[in-house]
C-alpha cells in the first residue's frame, strides 16, 4: 500500500495513505458531534464525572473530537509497531507501516511460516493496544476532578484501545485473531492447509460482518468486511502458489532461447501484429544481433493507429526499461516480480546478461495446474517441448 512517507522509526518507514487524510477529519467530526453522548456513556461506565454541558459548547466538541481521533490513530500506530518490533526480533524485514482508511497496516517482505513466530507477532499488536488502554486509563484516574477535556479524551481512548484489541482478536483472517488461528492450526498441519482453513473462517466472519453492516447501515463495517474477504482470498492464493512452486525454478518453466520467437528493432508494427496473430504470442523480446534491447507487447502495438502501423517500427513502441530474472530464480519470486512491475512476461538472463529464455504468467499458471494434478518440473519441461514454446 502506497502513501506519503512522514518519517522513519527504528528503521521502519511510516506512511499516510490518502484515505487516512479523508477519514481523519470525518472521524473527528463524528466524535465531536456526539461528544455529549459519549461523555454520558463514560460517566455511566467509568464514573468519569465529566460535565457534559461544559464540553458541549463552542469549539470544544470539535477540538475534543480531533484530539480523540489523533489519540486513536496514535494507538493504532503503536499497535502496528508491536507487530513489527516482534517480527524484527525474529529476523523479518518490515517494508513500512501505513495509516489508512481502516486503521494501520504493517507490510512484511515475507510472512512467517513458523507457527510460533506468527503467533507471537500476531498477539503483540493486541497486547500493545491493551497496554495503551491501561496507560490511558491511568491518566484518566490521575486527572484532577473538573478537568473535563482530559477526562473525556483519556477515558474514551482507554475504552477504544481495549475494544481495538478485542476486535482484532476475532478469528477473521487476516486480522490478528485469524493469524493466531492459522498459527495454532499450523502446529499440526502444513502451512498452506492451515492458511486455507483460516481463510475460510475469515470469509465467514467477513460475510457475517458485512450482513450486520448492511442491517445497521454502517458503511465502514461493510468496507472492512469486503477488505477482510478479499485479503483472506488473496493471501490464501499466494500461500497455495508458494507451496505448489516450492523447489520449482524459472529454468523448469521458461521457454529456452533456442525456441524463442523474437523480433528486431526495425520490424514494423504491422508485421509485428501479423506475427502475433500467426504465432499466437502477445509479447516478444527485441534483439539487436545477440543483445536484448527491449520487450514489445500487444499493448505497446495497440498504441499505434492501424493506418500508421506500416510507418512505425518496434523501436518506436518497445519498452527498454525491463525487469528480468535468472534461470536459478524460484518460480514464485518470478511471479512476484511480474506483479510488482505489472508485466506478463520476463526475459531470463545469464550472469553475462545474455538472453537464455523467457517466462510468462501463462507459463507459471500452466505449471501450477500441472503440479497441482501430480505433475513435476520434468513433466512440465516435456510438455513445453511438445508445445514448441507457444505458451506465451
Amino acid at each position: 500500500m502506497r502513501g506519503l512517507r512522514i518519517g522513519t522509526v527504528v528503521g521502519i518507514p511510516v506512511r499516510l495513505n490518502w484515505t487516512f487524510l479523508i477519514v481523519l477529519p470525518l472521524f473527528a467530526y463524528l466524535i465531536g458531534s456526539e461528544v455529549e453522548t459519549i461523555a454520558g456513556v463514560m460517566n455511566e461506565t467509568l464514573g468519569a464525572g465529566i460535565d457534559t454541558a461544559a464540553i458541549g459548547t463552542g469549539l470544544t466538541p470539535w477540538l475534543l473530537g480531533l484530539a480523540a481521533v489523533l489519540g486513536l490513530f496514535g494507538g493504532v500506530l503503536l499497535h502496528e509497531f508491536g507487530h513489527s518490533l516482534v517480527a524484527m526480533r525474529y529476523g523479518y524485514e518490515i517494508e513500512s507501516i501505513t495509516l489508512w482508511l481502516l486503521g494501520g497496516l504493517a507490510s512484511f517482505t515475507e510472512f512467517p511460516e513458523d507457527w510460533k513466530h506468527e503467533f507471537w507477532i500476531a498477539v503483540a499488536g493486541p497486547i500493545v493496544s491493551l497496554a495503551v488502554g491501561a496507560v490511558c486509563y491511568g491518566v484518566f484516574v490521575l486527572a484532577p476532578a473538573g478537568s473535563n477535556a482530559l477526562l473525556f479524551v483519556f477515558s474514551y481512548l482507554a475504552v477504544l484501545n481495549v475494544v481495538l484489541a478485542g476486535f482484532n482478536m476475532l478469528p477473521a483472517f487476516p486480522m490478528d485473531g485469524g493469524r493466531v488461528l492459522r498459527a495454532l492450526l499450523a502446529r499440526s498441519q502444513p502451512h498452506a492447509q492451515a492458511t486455507q482453513r483460516a481463510a475460510s473462517v475469515g470469509k465467514v466472519f467477513a460475510f457475517l460482518m458485512g450482513v450486520f453492516g448492511l442491517l445497521t447501515f454502517q458503511l465502514l463495517l461493510i468496507v472492512l468486511a469486503f477488505f477482510i474477504y478479499m485479503a483472506a482470498s488473496g493471501e490464501a492464493q499466494q500461500t497455495t502458489l508458494k507451496a505448489v512452486f516450492e523447489g520449482v525454478t524459472v529454468a523448469d518453466v521458461m521457454t529456452p532461447h533456442e525456441r524463442l520467437h523474437t523480433v528486431t528493432e526495425t520490424t514494423s508494427v504491422a508485421e509485428l501484429m501479423s506475427r502475433m496473430f500467426e504465432e499466437r504470442h502477445t509479447g516478444y523480446p527485441v534483439m539487436d544481433g545477440g543483445d536484448l534491447v527491449g520487450m514489445v507487447t500487444l499493448e505497446d502495438a495497440r498504441e499505434v493507429r492501424e493506418v500508421e502501423r506500416d510507418a512505425y517500427r518496434v523501436e518506436d513502441v518497445m519498452e527498454t526499461d525491463i525487469a528480468s530474472v535468472t534461470a536459478e530464480t524460484d518460480a514464485m519470486s518470478a511471479l512476484q516480480v511480474m506483479q510488482e512491475h505489472g508485466v506478463g512476461r520476463l526475459p531470463v538472463l545469464d550472469a553475462d546478461g545474455e538472453l537464455v529464455g523467457l517466462i510468462s504468467r501463462s507459463d507459471l499458471m500452466t505449471a501450477f495446474n500441472i503440479i497441482q494434478t501430480g505433475g513435476t518440473p520434468s513433466v512440465i519441461t516435456g510438455r513445453r517441448a511438445d508445445e514448441d514454446g507457444r505458451i506465451l
